[in-house]
């Protein structure tokens, strides 16, 4: 069938035509004198984004899992302790790289559906008089499960003993979309990714580090070459990087920061929740339960749905890939097969997110599940319509609303 494929995945996300435009150019010379022109003014537009003043930006050809890799042996030494908690897929990758590194790691295993138990890691800090841990790890927003944690509460934690521990962060589906603030909340290493919130095709992991953690790479063990921070710091510096970067990602980076700044974060943040909301609204009028098992942990870039018993995620997947020219997120590791997900973010309006829920609604009913017809829909555009106070006056306009008064 011709027409556009809706892609609601949690990453890649959707990218603006202007990113793409400005992507689709001749290749250029990465070593022209006049670069720094361009890179200079782009990093510091970045920790922008970050929410930063003091972090040190950096732009590596990689995923988010090269960022990972990144901050751990820059600041850290083999056999050095952290902390970590393992809620979803994402977070037992990231344990299991900490593992693989020869990291000892003190993880914390609670139900996947929930967020960064806030209590154990205050306990496990208390504790640790000795300060052998000297990493804590917390994922802002588990893409597996659709939950989001709070990094500010891991702060009051560590501040609260006064440990010296740093504070990473995975943040890469969630900065540039979810309020993330690195200098208020202090983050020594936050990491984020290209084809979530800034709205790229993959490729690029981008960075915000603490001056505590760069001066922690002059004593960390690690070899490194690739991901050196000191090579990029030396480079950098100057305008330029130690190899050859992915000139038409950084020139459409450059475009996508633009449009990030020119939205405003706070408005970026009220309509990721905004939208996200409808996506819950449609959640509940089909009479299902989303994966996080609170409020709280709610995730406003992507909903992860329970399916009934008796009913296979991965075939509602196929049924909606093949009829309806719409992508969803699968369940993954422990949820595979129970769990969908629908991602929310990025470059992405009502009408966008609608096109997920009629899709997902069809492709449900296809498959024998009991929802009622239009109910989901029906739902989130009532919610969208209607909504105050969120990202948009949502009101009807003067005209309407007199109508509306004389009619009742």
């Amino acid at each position: 069938m011709k027409g556009i494929r809706g892609l609601f995945v949690p990453g890649p996300t959707n990218v603006p035509d202007a990113v793409r435009s400005a992507i689709s150019i001749p290749m250029e010379d990465h070593r022209a004198p006049d670069l720094p022109q361009f890179t200079l003014p782009l990093f510091e537009d970045i920790r922008k984004i970050f929410q930063s003043k003091e972090g040190r930006v950096f732009v590596y050809p990689s995923s988010g899992t090269g960022g990972w890799e990144a901050v751990f042996t820059n600041t850290l030494s083999p056999g050095d302790k952290v902390l970590a908690s393992r809620f979803g897929q994402f977070t037992h990758l990231w344990v299991d790289m900490c593992e693989r590194l020869g990291l000892e790691v003190d993880v914390v295993d609670i139900e996947w559906g929930a967020g960064v138990p806030l209590d154990i890691y205050a306990q496990k800090l208390a504790e640790d008089t000795g300060h052998k841990i000297k990493a804590v790890l917390a994922c802002h927003n588990e893409t597996t499960t659709g939950v989001t944690s709070d990094v500010a509460g891991v702060r009051k934690a560590l501040d609260q003993c006064n440990h010296p521990a740093m504070l990473f962060v995975d943040g890469i589906s969630s900065i540039g979309s979810i309020d993330f603030r690195m200098d208020e909340w202090g983050v020594d290493g936050a990491i984020a990714g290209s084809q979530k919130g800034f709205m790229l095709p993959a490729g690029l992991a981008i960075l915000c580090i603490s001056q505590k953690a760069l001066e922690a790479r002059k004593s960390a063990k690690f070899p490194r070459c690739y991901f050196d921070f000191k090579d990029m710091i030396t480079t950098n510096d100057t305008g330029f990087f130690p190899y050859t970067p992915p000139m038409s990602l950084m020139r459409g980076l450059r475009v996508s920061v633009d449009l990030m700044l020119e939205e405003g974060l706070e408005n970026i943040f009220k309509r990721h929740n905004y939208l996200a909301e409808g996506v819950r609204k449609a959640v509940s009028a089909w009479g299902l339960r989303l994966c996080a098992v609170e409020p709280k942990w709610y995730s406003d870039t992507v909903s992860g749905i329970c399916l009934p018993d008796g009913f296979d995620s991965a075939e509602l997947l196929k049924r909606a890939y093949s009829r309806y020219n719409v992508s969803l997120g699968a369940g993954l590791s422990k949820v595979a097969g129970k769990v969908f997900r629908i991602g929310h973010l990025g470059e992405l309006n009502e009408i966008m997110v609608m096109m997920a829920l009629a899709g997902t609604e069809m492709s449900m009913r296809d498959l024998g599940v009991k929802v009622e017809p239009g109910s989901g829909v029906a739902a989130a555009e009532e919610y969208y319509r209607t909504a105050k106070n969120g990202y948009k006056d949502a009101s009807p306009p003067q005209a309407v609303q007199a109508t509306q008064a004389a009619a009742e």
